[in-house]
């Protein structure tokens, strides 16, 4: 009897065992769930609306030469409820640069030119030049949020749903220059520009030919050449310094748009290696080196709305006197 009751007690004893594992499972299942979602909604509701202002300091100048100070905006992806971002942007003109350099990605939807071209208003006074991306051509699509991080993005549309046009027409009535597969002079504060631009190498659109006969079109006297681009893969990034490019600004990488301690950007959505996803570097390609600046941007697509250790920026490179010893290397 004794060995049968003692027996009829073992299952109940091990219930009693597991119990507390279970539950402490259930626990940490439990708060890994809640800490999950309280990422998601700092990523989503506040760190992808805490826009910052960058700031670098970039030798290409000649010796002599007045420092210039030029705004890099990027990768606005507007829709039209998109109120704080507008007021943003349209407070960068507070800095009074002396060049607004726009690398495109303006629009977030459809129905974004009114807002677009409320945000960049007030910077239409200033010099300015600008390069489109994908988006300026295609409206976004749905689609799984997780893609944009595994791989590189596809557009595999081939007919734009965006009248480009419209904001085409009034970027340049307001005096600033078509870079899209063009060139452009222009003379700030003193130095010569020559500024050199692609279409939209995420497209296929960068004319690699076409990119080599600009630059070497340019005045062989100007004071910097400036390539400007959308996305930055490699092959544009190589023409630009190869054929003498001192300075290149791009954009598309939103900065890795998600970024993990210890590792970074878990992406570029181009062949542009992860160190470089975004700030001010230095490009070499062969005997050549150029800086590179990529903006992280300063919105996400709609249906991916999102950032993490990524905030949204737009940057102030102020360009200055290249220094004796880095003349002479030259």
């Amino acid at each position: 009897m004794a060995t049968a009751r003692s027996g009829s007690l073992q299952p109940g004893a091990e219930s009693d065992a597991k119990a507390p594992g279970l539950r402490t499972f259930a626990s940490a299942l439990g708060i890994a769930s809640l800490a999950g979602l309280g990422v998601l909604a700092y990523s989503s509701l506040i760190e992808r609306n805490s826009f910052a202002l960058r700031e670098f300091t970039v030798p290409v100048l000649p010796e002599g030469s007045q420092p210039l100070r030029m705004l890099h905006v990027a990768d606005l992806h507007l829709a039209p409820w998109q109120r704080a971002r507008v007021a943003w942007t349209r407070d960068l003109a507070s800095l009074k640069p002396d060049l607004v350099i726009n690398t495109g990605d303006n629009y977030g939807h459809a129905d974004a030119l009114p807002a677009i071209l409320d945000a960049l208003e007030p910077l239409l006074d200033v010099p300015g030049a600008f390069v489109y991306g994908s988006n300026d051509s295609f409206t976004p699509i749905p689609k799984n949020p997780l893609s944009y991080l595994l791989h590189a993005s596809h557009v595999e549309r081939v007919t734009p749903d965006i009248d480009t046009a419209a904001l085409t027409h009034r970027l340049v009535e307001a005096g600033w220059r078509n870079l899209n597969n063009q060139t452009a002079l222009l003379t700030v504060k003193g130095s010569r520009i020559g500024l050199v631009g692609t279409g939209d190498a995420h497209l296929g659109g960068d004319d690699p030919e076409g990119l080599r006969r600009r630059i070497t079109g340019l005045p062989a006297d100007v004071d910097l050449t400036l390539g400007v681009t959308h996305a930055p893969y490699q092959r544009v990034l190589d023409g630009f310094t190869s054929m003498g490019a001192e300075l290149m600004l791009a954009g598309h990488t939103h900065g890795g748009q998600v970024c993990l301690p210890l590792f970074g950007a878990l992406t570029t959505n181009c062949d542009l290696p992860r160190p470089f996803v975004k700030g001010l570097h230095e490009w070499t390609t062969g005997d050549r080196s150029s800086w590179l600046h990529v903006s992280a941007g300063l919105g996400t697509s709609i249906y991916a709305p999102v950032r993490l250790n990524c905030r949204p920026e737009a940057t102030l490179l102020t360009l200055v006197a290249r220094d004796a010893d880095a003349q002479a290397a030259v």
